[in-house]
């Protein structure tokens, strides 16, 4: 039906505008160096900020290693509770005062923060994809998503509105109004160490409240790369100190957040049973969350579908950043007539995968996060063996030169059941199942046939194919796409999901509100007081 006349990954390319990366320098450690240099990284770093004050924590170092090459890169400290207790009192202290200054003015800040990522993208981008082991395209990615919302929502900082309404009462009038909420608590998770912080505090600052960032113990230095960028801006504009907190340490950090009736909000990403317990001892308290957790996305591609870009879709979605997106395509829900032939056409494309060294541009897809991910990687494809499955993509675990780290996987292809246990939970690596449909019907329960509810697409150039999807009784995900494949979404939009993905929402659209308490105001220019339902006193 279609042929290739590039190589996938040379159309797959095209088609995100993917650049030519810079070359890697051979020696790795001197660019590293260098890196950590210009990020004013160092040998031990502090377990936490309040801004322009660090602070060495009194909990036990926590060492970050690359799964690049397994080499200890640097350490962090890690915060007791008398560290947080003196973080979140200063974010207390330092709310008082930024809610008072002009949200244009809180816009410029934000403003400065984009210039200073900027200036400092190359260097994050590289420590992003040495911590996390993404591709430095996709490093690089994740620092220009932090740019762009910082463009957001300085013109967010002029568009907080509220409506005005009639009222029922005669000489009054109504209207309401949003307010900043206090202090926003951040717990970040390893796969996008920096984007997810500035989705959420770029808002939050910008609507008047305070941050206290947790970021992931997978990837400490990340965030203390990004709190050195914004020194600067938050010294040059004599920003409180306390408005950009940052506390690091394991789950135990995440609980003293969560359980703090001082932080009202606590955004959350990661994983379903971590999102579950936050949003159980939040609720506890009567606190607001915005959990954004994980994801068990597919692609349906229709009888109708353009062959050519569901295969490169698929491929993106499936094997970029190791398959550990919370976006990442687990699933493919394929239409009888064309099953044969896109398995065939994707079985040939993962030959093409190229795994190895992701700051090296001729690689495609980087390591696994560590050998814990690589052990539940391998643990998936053993029960999806055991469920019945067939495999058509052997996966496995990489040796030899450049894969020292043990942290390198094969990407794998399974003929599964939408049904079977291993198939509805999601695993953090890249392994696709695919599956065969009959009806649109059919397809559209299969892929809404799972817990999760995040990122979902439909590949067909039927108009009626695609309204469907895109209907009430189309996808359940936060997130339907119409070719386009799951992974990829725009800071203009709301980015989240349903059912346990969480329900929360972040990035664009009218997501700042979460961040913000709305106020209902009725006002009496009149003379007399009326009361509800004709209630009268004679005084």
């Amino acid at each position: 039906m279609f042929k290739l006349k590039e190589t996938l990954f040379t159309t797959f390319a095209k088609t995100h505008n993917f650049k030519r990366m810079p070359e890697v320098l051979i020696d790795m450690t001197t660019e590293m160096d260098e890196v950590l240099k210009a990020l004013n990284i160092k040998e031990v770093n502090p377990a936490g900020s309040t801004g322009l004050e660090d602070f060495k924590g009194g909990g036990k170092l926590i060492d970050s290693y690359s799964p690049v090459d397994g080499k200890l890169i640097a350490s962090v400290g890690s915060c007791t509770k008398e560290d947080y207790e003196n973080v979140i009192a200063k974010a207390q202290e330092a709310f008082v005062e930024w809610r008072t200054w002009p949200a244009p003015k809180r816009g410029e800040v934000v403003r400065q923060m984009g210039d200073a990522l900027r200036e400092k993208k190359d260097a994050l981008g590289k420590l992003v994809s040495y911590e996390m082991g993404k591709s430095l395209q996709e490093g690089l990615g994740e620092v220009q998503e932090m740019i762009d919302i910082c463009d957001f929502a300085v013109g967010l900082s002029r568009q907080l509105y509220g409506l005005t309404m009639h009222s029922e009462r005669p000489l009054h009038r109504m209207y309401e109004q949003y307010h900043p909420i206090g202090v926003v608590g951040v717990i970040s998770a390893f796969n996008f160490p920096v984007a997810v912080w500035s989705w959420n505090t770029m808002l939050a600052w910008v609507c008047g409240d305070v941050c206290v960032w947790k970021p992931s113990e997978k990837a400490p230095l990340s965030g203390v790369a990004c709190q050195n960028i914004i020194k600067s801006v938050l010294k040059a504009n004599g920003v409180p100190e306390g408005i950009s907190g940052v506390v690091q340490g394991d789950y135990t950090v995440g609980e003293m957040m969560s359980s703090d009736k001082r932080v009202p909000l606590v955004s959350a990403t990661g994983s379903i049973r971590m999102g579950k317990l936050v949003a159980q001892t939040v609720a506890a308290r009567l606190g607001n969350t915005l959990l954004e957790l994980g994801g068990n996305n597919a692609i349906i591609i229709t009888e109708n579908a353009d062959l050519k870009i569901s295969i490169v879709g698929a491929l993106f979605g499936a094997v970029g950043t190791c398959g550990q997106r919370c976006t990442s395509t687990r699933r493919l829900i394929i239409h009888e007539s064309v099953y044969e032939e896109v398995k065939a056409s994707l079985t040939k494309a993962y030959t093409q995968v190229r795994v190895g060294n992701p700051l090296d541009e001729n690689n495609h897809v980087g390591p696994l996060i560590d050998k814990q991910a690589v052990e539940a990687y391998l643990v998936a494809l053993e029960k999806v063996k055991s469920e019945g499955g067939k495999v058509l993509v052997e996966g496995g675990v990489l040796e030899g030169e450049g894969y020292e780290s043990g942290c390198y996987v094969k990407p794998a292809i399974v003929e599964a059941e939408n049904h079977y246990a291993i198939v509805q939970a999601e695993t953090f690596a890249p392994i696709l199942y695919i599956m065969k449909y009959s009806t649109i019907d059919e397809a559209i329960a299969l892929q809404n046939g799972v817990d999760q509810g995040l990122s979902s697409a439909i590949m067909t150039t039927n108009l009626r194919q695609a309204e469907l999807f895109l209907s009430y009784a189309g996808s359940d995900c936060g997130i339907a796409n119409v070719n386009i494949g799951t992974s990829g979404a725009e800071i203009g939009g709301a980015f989240g999901g349903e059912k346990e993905t969480g329900g929360g929402r972040e990035s664009g659209s009218d997501a700042w509100k979460v961040y913000m308490r709305r106020q209902t105001n009725t006002i009496n220019y009149g003379a007399e007081l009326p009361l509800a339902q004709g209630i009268k006193f004679d005084l």
